[in-house]
């Protein structure tokens, strides 16, 4: 079956410091693909390839624009978002809607990055 979205990418203004605020908040390492022939900073997060995964990064180049107006954009927030929000704060973020229950579907949060993007947490505890 393939998923609804394959890639995605999160505009960002400063890539050091976007990549760190992720590292801290996701608990895991962005790796550096960077396009200096077009002048791009980039930055995969880690996904999973053998088993048609959905994988993204952060991208710091000319006409991307941070936002929190777009479209929302769901993390994975492990087996309780509750861990990677509490990390939100103390790297920059700022929390919008804290730790909501969506019923059947499980629990969803909301916050803007260090970058001035709405991005959003989903778990199922």
């Amino acid at each position: 079956m393939k998923n609804a979205i394959s890639w995605f990418e999160i505009p960002v203004i400063n890539y050091e410091r976007a990549k760190q605020f992720y590292t801290t908040v996701i608990a895991k390492k962005i790796i550096d693909h960077h396009m200096p022939e077009q002048n791009v900073k980039y930055g995969m997060f880690p996904y999973d390839t053998d088993n048609n995964g959905v994988g993204g990064g952060l991208i710091e180049a000319e006409g991307q624009e941070p936002t929190t107006n777009g479209p929302t954009l769901y993390l994975n927030g492990g087996d309780d978002l509750s861990v990677p929000l509490s990390r939100v704060e103390t790297a920059g973020g700022k929390i919008i809607m804290p730790k909501t229950d969506i019923g059947e579907n499980g629990f969803m949060a909301q916050f803007i990055d260090t970058e001035g993007n709405r991005i959003a947490l989903h778990s199922f505890m």
